[in-house]
């Protein structure tokens, strides 16, 4: 039961990062609208949920890439204080630095624009403390570096199913019954919500 908490915990950031407008389901419902068809919200996903999987990808490979040639306290340490540098970062300056992308992008500048909004939100980084929960789990710990990418890998496509799930959901929602004038009345300021989650991720790291 307890190596289960860290893959729930995946599941529960991979919704929690599905339902956040900036990281796909907002992009999603506008260009389907855009081009009045819901096969196109369905095509959409795709591309962002790939863009997003390379992202956080590439954040864990850099953390089993340290975690081969550092000890387990030095890397949380050293994980703690980028997150919680990067979270007090969101938290004076925002979300500034959106990238752009028009309704009449493709789907490969789709996947390019949800890698870069993944990584700049520092979606990746809230997926640390339970990959590095799993990889102590797994035998090897952080040295064996072939079990640990299985193990990131495997974290990802938790992750990323689980965000995707909560994307289409929203996305048909909001496209079928709702429409973008609809959310006037139920919007939820995600910017806030997610700099206190890379908070938390930080403080948790810290006294793990």
């Amino acid at each position: 039961m307890t190596n289960l908490w860290p893959w729930l915990t995946l599941a529960g950031l991979g919704a929690f990062h599905g339902a956040n407008p900036a990281m796909g389901w907002l992009f999603a419902v506008a260009l389907g609208l855009h081009r009045k068809s819901a096969r196109t919200v369905w095509l959409s996903l795709v591309p962002i949920a790939i863009g997003h999987a390379f992202s956080i990808a590439v954040v864990l490979a850099v953390v089993v890439a340290f975690g081969a040639v550092m000890d387990l306290r030095s890397l949380q340490l050293v994980a703690a204080a980028f997150i919680l540098a990067f979270a007090g970062y969101l938290a004076i300056y925002g979300h500034r630095h959106r990238v752009r992308v028009g309704m009449r992008a493709g789907m490969a500048g789709l996947a390019v624009w949800s890698f870069l909004m993944a990584t700049s939100h520092g979606a990746g980084l809230m997926l640390v403390p339970s990959v590095l929960s799993l990889c102590l789990a797994d035998h090897a710990g952080m040295a064996g570096t072939t079990g640990s990418l299985s193990v990131s890998l495997a974290a990802v496509a938790v992750h990323t199913a689980a965000m995707l799930a909560v994307i289409a959901a929203i996305a048909l929602i909001v496209f079928t019954w709702l429409g973008l004038s609809g959310l006037r009345s139920a919007w939820i300021n995600f910017d806030r919500l997610w700099t206190l989650a890379l908070g938390a991720t930080g403080i948790l790291l810290l006294v793990w």
